[in-house]
């Protein structure tokens, strides 16, 4: 895949993934950058006269600059607010990896930039053998991992940030979201992250209640010349 991007992952569910992506996205459509988004697989979507629609796809198509079907941007959409890999077998569907390639590089020859968004965590299972991990692997992308910084996040980040290691996956940083406000010690797990995985990327917080997404700020100067 010759056209640079990211693939955001998140050490769980609920992180921050989105807000994270459509920020970035934004962040790179400021620089005079043709940015396309993609979220190959999404669960929990609703149901519009068009069809099934996820609500963390359409925010992203909100940011982008490139426009594309809706189908390009989300192949794999399952109403069930459940595990994709359940939500696809009970719809009687694969997800099948060199469809999403495909939608991937119709998005790529249009773009300078395209910021894929998987679901779930890192090791998400998208059917009865393959995952996240796999999805990333075969669009080749630099991976973002968002942590959620709440309890138990220091397990959750490590062990994903040693399975992309052992996939042989670029690792192109974490991003901090405080989703929990009242966390304990939270500077101090803060600085153990930053002692093994190095500076974040991004410190963001939840989205508010007003919808703003957070500024990237300085971050995105590192973010936006794309690897």
């Amino acid at each position: 895949m010759s056209t640079p991007g990211y693939f955001v992952t998140g050490t769980d569910t609920g992180v921050g993934k989105t807000i994270f992506s459509a920020a970035l996205t934004r962040a790179l459509a400021r620089r005079g950058l043709r940015v396309a988004v993609m979220k190959p697989v999404a669960s929990g979507a609703v149901r519009t006269p068009q069809g099934l629609r996820s609500e963390d796809a359409l925010r992203l198509l909100a940011e982008a600059t490139v426009s594309a079907p809706y189908d390009t941007v989300n192949p794999y959409c399952f109403e069930p607010p459940i595990s994709p890999h359940i939500a696809a077998r009970e719809c009687g569907e694969r997800v099948e990896l060199q469809r999403i390639q495909a939608c991937y590089a119709a998005l790529a020859e249009q773009s300078d930039c395209v910021i894929v968004e998987g679901a779930g965590g890192w090791l998400a299972p998208i059917g009865p053998d393959r995952g996240m991990a796999e999805l990333a692997q075969a669009l080749a992308l630099p991976v973002i991992l968002v942590v959620g910084m709440r309890l138990g996040c220091l397990n959750h980040a490590l062990l994903s940030h040693e399975s992309i290691a052992a996939r042989g996956v670029n690792f192109a940083g974490w991003v901090a979201n405080g989703i929990d406000p009242a966390m304990d010690r939270a500077a101090e797990n803060h600085a153990t992250l930053c002692a093994r995985l190095g500076e974040p990327l991004a410190v963001i917080a939840p989205l508010r209640a007003d919808g703003a997404l957070p500024d990237l700020g300085a971050s995105a100067a590192r973010l936006a010349a794309c690897p």
